[in-house]
């Protein structure tokens, strides 16, 4: 099959190329980078959310209801899960995810669950690709949900158009929040399972930290509260994200957040190209491990290990 016929697939929102696609990216096939450049012209049309915080926040509840508002509207979602954790391989939707069944079942949904690949990482970057191949291929919304609060995560949650904060209250992750650098790359807070106790210090303590925080874009972020699997507060979470991307699209702030997107792709491209070169050929992984050795028992620093393995390419 060309690979024209596989971008008109795409294009045309066929499901199994989109699969096949999202496989390439993540496995970095020789063909993937070819694939992207065809891909990327397509690009722009979705919103993105990214949806992140703590274990144990309900996020996937939240991620599930929001979707289904989202196809209420008629209005085709693509789902994108990253679990750095994850021993899955290739598209495996995750455990906790049983529950998404009836959004598993339409066809206006797509579900995907991305863990961590190779030595040489690429997780954040293929992710992104990920979102591209979505959104070249029709999806209006995309909800990209992480898993864990890793640098990785907070990553990939940055090149979203609108960031949601998930917190829960009485968990103290408030302050853990606070720590992971979520504070600052929340566009919305969220506080579900707000049907616990303490919910109203939870939203103290966000609102005594947004006040504390200076955005040059000059949003306020909102606190929106829900009980995810009860379905409430959900119509609101939806209509502080719609906000949200009205807001950026009136303001300059979107440009400069689209370049600070872009100058990270790249960096992250190069990281990855840079790393695959440094390590191509026969001998490199033999080289590798000698000099692991080295350096562990101490014969040899990991710095001169560096520049043996640049120098010898």
């Amino acid at each position: 099959m060309g690979e024209d016929s596989v971008i008109d697939r795409i294009t045309a929102g066929d499901p199994n190329a989109v699969a096949r696609a999202i496989s390439k990216v993540e496995d970095g096939a020789a063909d993937a980078a070819e694939l992207m450049k065809k891909i990327f012209p397509r690009t722009g049309r979705a919103l993105v959310i990214g949806i992140t915080g703590a274990p144990g926040a309900g996020k996937s509840s939240l991620v599930d209801k929001l979707a289904t508002i989202y196809r209420q509207r008629g209005e085709r979602v693509g789902i994108v899960a990253v679990d750095p954790s994850s021993p899955f391989s290739g598209g495996a939707i995750l455990g906790d995810r049983i529950r998404m069944q009836a959004l598993s079942l339409d066809k206006g949904v797509f579900i995907r669950s991305m863990a961590t690949r190779g030595n040489l990482g690429g997780l954040a970057r293929a992710t992104v690709d990920a979102v591209a191949i979505l959104d070249a291929a029709g999806y209006a919304k995309i909800i990209i949900e992480t898993v864990g609060v890793g640098q990785d995560e907070v990553e990939i949650v940055k090149t979203a158009d609108v960031c949601v904060v998930v917190l829960v209250p009485g968990m103290g992750d408030d302050v853990q929040a606070m720590k992971a650098g979520i504070m600052e790359i929340g566009d919305i807070f969220a506080i579900n399972k707000a049907d616990r106790e303490g919910v109203l210090r939870t939203e103290k303590e966000v609102e005594a930290l947004l006040s504390l925080a200076m955005r040059d874009d000059g949003w306020q972020p909102p606190i929106v509260k829900t009980v995810a699997i009860e379905n409430k507060g959900i119509e609101e979470l939806a209509s502080a994200i719609d906000q949200c991307r009205e807001f950026q699209q009136k303001t300059d702030a979107t440009g400069h957040r689209r370049q600070a997107i872009a100058r990270w792709r790249i960096l992250e491209l190069l990281r990855e190209r840079l790393l695959a070169q440094a390590l191509d050929g026969s001998s490199a992984s033999e080289t590798l491990d000698r000099l692991a050795a080295e350096v562990a028992s101490k014969k040899r620093d990991p710095y001169s290990a560096v520049e043996e393995l640049i120098q010898g390419k």
